[in-house]
């Protein structure tokens, strides 16, 4: 399943990477999540991986790691995405007076028992994401 949300921010490309390039801040914006920490040691950059906890739809422990960063335009992270395997993409683009166009792509796997279910879950997962990306959007709108 692959899923898409694009939105506007209104604040600079530079400082929405720096917030999305920190996975601890995934909590503040994706109510779904207690806690995301980083697992390996070092700087933020491709190979980084976290663990974090889940409380919705079930509680879960999930590892990702990141596969690409660019910043401050691209940041891709492949593992546990809830009850599903998959990678998710962040694509910024500088728009004019400090606004950024926030470009969010999901390749999402179902495995098991999800997996008939997974074409109908898609449009409930987008609604979700899409809330999700709307606090985010509040926090950096509100720094």
């Amino acid at each position: 399943m692959q899923l898409e949300n694009t939105l506007t921010i209104s604040a600079p490309a530079d400082e929405v990477f720096a917030y999305l390039a920190r996975p601890e801040n995934l909590p503040r914006w994706n109510y779904a999540l207690d806690r995301t920490e980083q697992t390996s040691p070092g700087p933020i950059g491709v190979g980084t991986t976290y663990r974090q906890t889940r409380t919705l739809p079930r509680p879960a422990e999930e590892h990702f790691r990141i596969t690409e960063y660019d910043p401050p335009s691209l940041l891709t992270v492949d593992g546990d995405l809830g009850p599903f395997t998959g990678t998710a993409t962040y694509r910024l683009t500088p728009l004019e007076q400090r606004t950024t166009r926030l470009v969010n792509t999901l390749h999402l796997t179902a495995t098991g028992a999800l997996k008939p279910i997974a074409a109908i879950a898609g449009p409930r997962v987008k609604h979700a994401v899409a809330k999700n990306l709307d606090v985010l959007k509040n926090i950096l709108e509100t720094r």
